[in-house]
């Protein structure tokens, strides 16, 4: 339980990496539902011992049936999940082959370790780097000073609750005796001298105390400064860059620390300073005489910081994401249920279950009047939640799990005309509390970033688009919804990187200088090395093609581009520069530049003729390689040459790679050679081209298993549809 705990404090990003594991292959409901059982179990052992992996499975569908009995026994049946659907889902799929769910446990479970891992060492909240410890370390020794002062200030106010009792004990005692005894009167002067005394010391002790606690204040004051002036828009800034694909570190811990403790120092001088008020004490002397003013004083800086704090310490920690788009969040989609979760960073116990939360559409937001036509949405229901410590690690938050949004019709008539697209229109959710507490009461409000709404799932492109170059450049508290009605250039810079975190996002691997070039040659005509939106997402839509194939490596090519298979981007120049340097047979795996919605094609070189001749094969589509997988077109393509005879090409990865290494462990059906039992060859699906010639086709390997298979009865196979001719390009 505590690993996927763990993910599930991780930016979206790296939830999204982490939902990728089990897309098509297991069930998340059951991963989250079960985590403590299926971390407890060895999944290891299990994958390669059957007894053990029945016994796990066994294990799964006891803990199932637990929970559903419970679920029933507490009538929370259709409040909780549907634990019945997955225990079908369980027998359906892995009753007969329990090995394959420890297989697949087992490795999602490793994956987990090395997203969980890679993020603590990329954030700085797992290993910072030396600035940042630096920094944090010279923040907590001031807040341990602070906590310091305030125990000392503690310890004099108690020493003056004792000097009062005395104070007054010796005062009523002495006037009770004189009512008993007028002999005593005399000694009334003696009496009142020791009394100035111990009163002329208290007032000494709180000119002392109220020193104390000033010097609390300024102490506190640039610490606060530097908690929402500094600290606090960086950890945004952090989660702007985060929510576009960046590790960047949005671990909240530190500054939670930091604003849960000067908060508490700040309720505790206040505590400190009504104590003073209480003390019944008002002597005529004109050092007492100014008390009341120096507290007033006092009490107002404490309030001022204490309001300054408490102000910022609402944050939107998971900014708003549909679980339909996990790797892009800020993009909502009308009538579709997106989540965002709240936390207030000053987490103190007198805290707990004060504040009502509640979200509002476009707070505070001109354009709803000023900007003609645009769109006006609110949430399908209200709610309101109260912020309480209902997390494993006991922070103050919230979520927002049941969020969708409708539009409302009848759109402004303001004067100011709106060129925007529906994808370059956008909107923020803010959420709004009322803080009351020992006579302090304030409003506070947090903002999400800003979001798009769309109403079609064809939109989605163009709105991350939108989200992308708007997180770039509006960093900080800067919110410019009109943005794209004159959008700024990106630098090719701030454009390049954002474009590798997608392929990081998306496929566990970034984009290195000479693929990031190639891009760069593509999309950039600017001297100044600037990136102009309509070049970018609307006149030539560079990005639509970027997006194809970011979405052909998310469906398709996951694997072969995370182990750097697949060199992706590479002009045909440039690809038979490389090739003709090697020996035949040498190929590479390349992106089409033709296909917008993404395809993949390989090259490979034929040095037959004494010449250097590179070949392209036509591009496979997403549709294609929902049928067949790539590692398996590159096991089975052939040429087809003199009586049909077929060889395949494809020997060696670039740079010299043998073709069974680099894939051999992704290709499937590699036994089917076997006879069958009715005593029938297997037929094998496979693509072939025609043996361009001139120049002369490749050499054969002597008596390779492909030549062998592929030259038994060819003609047959093809009649029966095995092969599909293939086009090349030289």
């Amino acid at each position: 339980m505590a690993q996927w705990q763990d993910l599930l404090r991780l930016d979206a990003a790296l939830q999204a990496r982490v939902s990728q594991l089990y897309e098509g292959r297991f069930p998340r409901e059951i991963r989250h539902y079960l985590c403590v059982l299926i971390e407890s179990l060895d999944w290891d052992l299990a994958a390669g011992d059957e007894n053990a992996a029945s016994t796990c499975f066994h294990a799964l569908l006891e803990d199932l049936q637990e929970q559903w009995i419970r679920s029933v026994q507490e009538n929370i049946l259709l409040q909780g999940p549907d634990y019945t659907g997955m225990k079908d889902y369980l027998l359906k799929n892995f009753e007969d082959k329990p090995l394959n769910l420890a297989v697949i446990l087992s490795e999602c479970l490793k994956e987990e370790q090395k997203i969980k891992a890679s993020a603590s060492e990329a954030q700085a909240c797992g290993s910072p780097d030396m600035d940042q410890k630096w920094k944090w370390k010279d923040m907590d020794n001031k807040i341990n000073e602070l906590k310091r002062l305030i125990m000392e200030v503690n310890k004099e106010i108690k020493s003056l609750e004792i000097l009062n009792d005395n104070l007054d004990f010796i005062q009523k005692t002495w006037q009770n005796k004189v009512e008993q005894d007028i002999g005593l009167a005399q000694s009334h002067a003696v009496v009142e001298e020791e009394c100035r005394k111990r009163t002329n010391f208290i007032i000494q002790t709180k000119q002392v105390v109220l020193q104390e606690i000033v010097n609390i204040l300024n102490l506190a004051q640039p610490i606060v400064a530097t908690l929402t002036e500094v600290e606090l828009p960086e950890w945004r800034l952090r989660q702007q860059l985060a929510c576009i694909g960046s590790l960047a570190n949005t671990c909240l811990d530190h500054l939670q620390k930091w604003f849960t403790a000067v908060a508490e120092v700040l309720l505790r001088v206040r505590e400190q300073l009504q104590k003073l008020k209480e003390q019944n004490n008002t002597p005529d002397s004109t050092d007492a005489s100014i008390l009341p003013g120096l507290m007033a004083i006092i009490e107002n800086q404490t309030l001022s910081l204490f309001t300054q704090l408490l102000a910022n310490a609402l944050v939107v920690e998971k900014q708003p994401i549909m679980s339909s788009l996990p790797q892009r969040p800020l993009i909502l989609k009308t009538g579709v249920r997106f989540s965002v979760r709240v936390r207030f960073l000053a987490n103190l116990p007198e805290f707990k279950c004060l504040l009502k939360v509640k979200p509002v559409f476009d707070k505070d937001v001109e354009e709803i009047k000023t900007v003609k036509w645009f769109r006006h949405f609110d949430f399908n229901s209200d709610e309101c939640k109260v912020l309480d410590v209902d997390s494993p690690n006991g922070d103050l938050v919230t979520e927002f799990g049941h969020m969708s949004l409708k539009e409302i019709k009848g759109r402004a008539k303001g004067s100011i005309e709106s060129r925007l697209a529906v994808t370059e229109e956008l909107h923020i959710i803010k959420f709004v509390t009322e803080f009351r507490h020992v006579g302090l009461e304030l409003n506070i409000e947090a903002s999400t970033l800003p979001v798009v709404v769309i109403s079609a799932t064809t939109q989605v492109s163009s709105a991350w688009a939108s989200i992308m170059w708007n997180n770039m450049l509006s960093t900080g508290d800067s919110r410019n919804l009109q943005l794209f009605v004159d959008p700024p250039p990106l630098t090719w810079e701030q454009l390049s990187q954002v474009l590798s975190w997608q392929f990081l996002c998306t496929g566990m691997r970034e984009l290195d200088e000479n693929q990031l070039s190639v891009l760069r040659n593509k999309i950039v005509d600017d001297p100044d090395d600037l990136v102009h939106w309509s070049k970018f997402s609307k006149n030539e839509n560079a990005w639509l093609w970027i997006d194809g194939i970011l979405d052909l490596i998310r469906k398709h090519l996951v694997d072969l581009w995370r182990d750097g298979s697949i060199m992706g981007f590479i002009s045909r120049e440039r690809t038979a520069e490389l090739l003709k340097e090697k020996r035949t047979g040498t190929f590479l795996l390349r992106f089409s530049e033709s296909k917008t919605n993404g395809a993949i094609s390989f090259s490979w070189v034929d040095n037959a003729n004494g010449a250097p001749f590179v070949h392209s094969i036509d591009p496979y589509t997403k549709d294609e390689l929902e049928k067949t997988s790539l590692p398996d077109y590159i096991n089975t393509y052939s040429l087809r040459g003199r009586k049909s005879r077929h060889t395949n090409p494809l020997l060696y990865l670039y740079p010299d790679i043998p073709k069974d290494t680099a894939f051999g462990h992704y290709f499937t059906n590699t036994a089917e050679k076997m006879l069958a039992v009715d005593g029938y060859v297997h037929r094998k699906r496979g693509d072939f081209s025609d043996n361009p010639t001139p120049p002369p086709s490749p050499p054969r390997e002597p008596n390779t298993d492909m030549e062998m298979e592929m030259d038994f009865e060819t003609k047959t196979l093809e009649w029966n549809g095995c092969l599909t001719c293939r086009d090349l390009k030289n």
